[in-house]
């Protein structure tokens, strides 16, 4: 599995699941860092097959009303 980790989590969590054989990369990684915006972070997700993991509601929101981010 592969993971988004979002900018309110922390990084540990990202080299946490990738001890444990998971493809894990935190927002802070990405070009624009933790001040990617939501639809950069969904298009990613999306182009790379990942789950996005956050505490965003605006994520759940998107997700239960459009389906956007394909995983969550």
């Amino acid at each position: 599995m592969k993971f988004l980790i979002d900018a309110q989590l922390p990084r540990r969590l990202a080299r946490w699941l990738n001890d444990r054989g998971f493809d894990a990369i935190h927002t802070f990684a990405l070009p624009s860092g933790n001040a990617s915006t939501d639809q950069a972070l969904i298009a990613y997700a999306d182009l790379e097959g990942r789950f996005i993991v956050t505490k965003d509601d605006d994520f759940v929101q998107s997700y239960i009303l459009n389906g956007v981010p394909a995983r969550l």
